[in-house]
């Protein structure tokens, strides 16, 4: 096991920002580092709202891990890594029970889960009974350990990496525990001219200098008030029709052998008013849901096998879905 904590202090004031400023600046913060990924970081910044936890999936070397880092360092919290390996225990997760010799007792020593913001890498390398141990803390933001429950202190995310390529020593994560990200954001190659400008940057200064330069913007308290502020967000009844029509249609579509649940639906409304609110605006709109819908759902439908076999995809069934289903005006 390997994990490391950090606990940031020093933070710029950012109280008398309106939201669409102190979002614009984290976008900043993490433009300094990240060349490209413009919807991944989007989507990050909507899951952090939406007060959510993120699977994100790419082949090595396209900063999934470096833009989790980042997204800890912009908050003045607590962040903590864990590598997943096969021999991982839920012990090594969540925390243990230790014996103290001089009170006679056992007292509970917390593990690496309890900190704000959580980095897993490479998620899919851990036994099912360590990633069950995630089971709790992820919807309940709690551990029970020994009878006793122990809170996680907000805010509390995880953000968990994987590779899609690489499936030797691997373990499939169970749909009960992918339902309980928010969002599932796949992460592609950059374009030539991306890679270009990451090589210049390289080239000019370490990363990991520029990381150093990332500073903390937003502190807990303005984290809350942000998440209210998506929670005020203005939903009108069609729309919230057609989120609902849209995951109804999952699960009667052909193309799938399960679709998607209640949670989804939820997930995909908290997204889409935290997009909304993100591009600067107070109500939702049909285009905030159908950005939405690919992240939200993409790991909660399973396609049938004939479909797999086709070689399709589940955002390529998702897209077919959603032409048609009449958007509302």
């Amino acid at each position: 096991m390997e994990y490391e904590n950090r606990n940031e202090t020093e933070v710029v004031p950012a109280a008398t920002e309106q939201m669409p400023a102190l979002i614009a600046r984290m976008q900043e913060q993490m433009g300094k580092v990240i060349v490209g990924q413009q919807e991944m970081l989007e989507l990050l910044l909507a899951a952090l709202l939406a007060d959510g936890h993120v699977l994100i999936e790419g082949v090595p070397g396209v900063a999934k891990t470096l833009t989790a880092r980042l997204m800890a360092r912009m908050l003045a919290v607590d962040f903590s890594r864990i590598q997943f390996t096969p021999d991982l225990m839920p012990s090594d997760v969540t925390g243990t029970s230790v014996f103290n010799s001089q009170s006679a007792s056992f007292q509970f020593r917390q593990g690496p889960i309890f900190s704000n913001i959580v980095l897993i890498d490479e998620i899919n390398r851990a036994p099912a009974k360590t990633q069950a141990s995630l089971f709790e803390v992820m919807e309940e933001k709690q551990v029970t350990i020994d009878g006793f429950s122990y809170k996680m202190q907000s805010p509390f995310m995880v953000l968990a990496t994987q590779n899609p390529i690489e499936h030797e020593g691997t373990y499939r994560l169970p749909e009960a525990q992918l339902d309980r990200f928010i969002m599932k954001i796949n992460v592609a190659y950059p374009s030539l001219e991306e890679e270009i400008s990451i090589l210049t940057m390289q080239n000019r200064q370490p990363v990991a200098e520029l990381v150093q330069e990332v500073s903390p913007i937003v502190t807990p308290e303005e984290l809350k008030e942000a998440r209210r502020q998506v929670r005020s967000v203005f939903v009108e009844e069609k729309i919230i029709a057609y989120i609902a029509q849209i995951v109804f249609e999952t699960r009667n579509d052909r193309s799938l052998y399960v679709g998607a649940s209640p949670r989804a639906s939820i997930a995909l409304l908290n997204v889409a008013k935290a997009v909304a609110l993100i591009r600067g605006r107070n109500f939702v709109i049909p285009e905030d849901v159908a950005y939405a819908v690919l992240p939200v759902l993409r790991h909660r439908i399973s396609l049938t096998p004939e479909r797999e076999m086709e070689g399709s995809s589940a955002d390529e069934v998702l897209k077919e879905l959603l032409k048609r289903i009449e958007v509302p005006r």
